[in-house]
């Protein structure tokens, strides 16, 4: 897990039940975590894979 401080910030597609957190380090990684444990592991993902990652989403490419 990288050193640097993170802003946790919970996803605005997750309910009560199912809470995924992410949080970016200035130039660094983006983590994913489980909000339900905190101090569980993070996931890391270079940002330009986070950001296909997310429009992919968004444009409803991945099917769950």
């Amino acid at each position: 897990m990288t050193a640097q401080p993170r802003q946790w910030r919970k996803s605005s597609y997750s309910d009560d039940g199912n809470c995924v957190e992410y949080a970016a380090a200035h130039n660094g990684p983006v983590g994913v975590r489980d909000s339900k444990d905190i101090t569980g592991p993070v996931l890391e993902f270079e940002p330009a894979s986070w950001s296909a990652f997310t429009s992919g989403v968004r444009a409803g490419k991945l099917s769950r």
